[in-house]
């Protein structure tokens, strides 16, 4: 067992390295092919998105199928702060959260009267009751399957105020002059995935994470000594929600556009796939999980049969046309076997996820710590938390 200030230090030191490691994107992603502002912003936005499902799912165990809805209200709240306020970011992104976590406290509020598979299919039933609304019911606020977005001749009071109502060309979320697209908006979306590290470190270390913890390990022990455990489970699944809508809201900083597509069911179960992908309860896991999906949509989904034809040249003519014909069936439209076949894999021999995997690694090399090494990132908390 770790000591707690021990425990602190290495909390400190995880955070920045953390914040290092993010800011250098640019730099070390280069190599990799994807260090391209979209890209990078995509993991920094879905890495918050994973994040905060980690804190409910991660912590208390409850898997929920709707989180794609708060990714959702999050998107639309931004435009819409965008086409009533102006092009600010700061506003939208503040809205979004508060919408979001008002959005999330309703719908947990019921869901919790639920444990087990039957809160994953409430979640999921008011995802897609969300979807519906947003695609087809609440067009004249949603613009349907058309999505939202901004306008020239939308009111934008504050653009107006300060003469910057009338503008040439697209509407492009602006923070002191500075246009929030290309690596400004990188930049941008991974100051909130550093301050949400921080937001999640403190979580996970606190008496708060520790209850969570407790309610993942045994509820029913918990609720038989007198606890009401519902308040922390309804807490954690607001923070999720928020961090949630935070995401939404900076995919709309970063392209001022919000679609119902959001909402669909697919994008609720992608980040249970980061979040397993990675490591569920981990503090970095589901962020290195939601980096690998969204690097392997961007990269392998580009791969066609004439960059696999330049792969395999070194092959004979007729080896080279079959291996081809079989790679080309896990890249360009067909990389989601690919993604399956690696889910497939990390969860028979690595159920702990791509940390776990890390760690057994470390410890095969004979440098990890001896007896506890495999613990999670949480592992430590109780002794921070006291």
């Amino acid at each position: 067992m770790k000591p707690v200030k021990a425990t602190a230090r290495n909390d400190h030191l995880l955070f920045v390295v953390f914040a290092v490691v993010v800011l250098a994107m640019p730099i070390w992603l280069a190599p990799l092919g994807a260090g391209y502002p979209d890209l990078m912003q995509k993991f920094a936005i879905y890495g918050l998105f994973a994040m905060g499902f980690n804190i409910l799912f991660g912590l208390t165990g409850y898997l929920s199928f709707g989180h794609a809805a708060f990714l959702g209200v999050g998107s639309y709240t931004a435009v819409w702060s965008f086409k009533l306020l102006g092009m600010n970011p700061l506003p939208a992104i503040a809205l979004a959260v508060v919408t979001t976590g008002v959005f999330a406290w309703v719908i947990g509020y019921i869901s919790l009267r639920r444990t087990g598979i039957y809160f994953s299919i409430l979640t999921l039933a008011f995802a897609q009751m969300s979807y519906n609304l947003a695609y087809s019911v609440l067009t004249p606020i949603t613009n349907g399957e058309t999505g939202l977005r901004v306008l020239n001749d939308d009111p934008r009071i504050l653009d107006h105020m300060v003469g910057r109502g009338e503008a040439d060309g697209s509407l492009v979320a602006t923070l002191f002059g500075v246009e929030m697209n290309g690596m400004p908006g990188f930049y941008f979306c991974a100051a909130f995935l550093i301050i949400g590290m921080y937001i999640s470190i403190r979580i996970f270390r606190s008496p708060f994470g520790l209850m969570l913890r407790a309610i993942k390990t045994n509820q029913n022990r918990l609720n038989y000594t007198g606890v009401s455990t519902r308040p922390y489970a309804l807490t954690a699944f607001v923070i999720s929600g928020m961090y949630a809508g935070l995401a939404g809201g900076l995919l709309c900083v970063t392209d001022p556009l919000a679609g119902a597509e959001r909402m669909q069911w697919t994008a609720s179960g992608e980040v249970v796939l980061m979040t397993i992908l990675g490591g569920a309860g981990t503090l970095v896991g589901p962020i290195i999980g939601a980096g690998l999906i969204k690097y392997s949509e961007n990269i392998f989904s580009a791969f066609n049969e004439q960059t696999l034809h330049g792969i395999f040249a070194f092959l004979p003519d007729g080896i080279e046309g079959a291996v081809v014909s079989v790679a080309g069936l896990f890249v360009g439209e067909g990389w989601h076997l690919t993604l399956g076949l690696l889910f497939m894999i990390i969860v028979i021999f690595l159920p702990g996820g791509l940390i776990e995997g890390g760690k057994r690694l470390v410890d095969m090399t004979g440098r990890g710590p001896r007896g506890g090494g495999g613990g999670r990132a949480g592992d430590a908390a109780p002794q921070a938390a006291e």
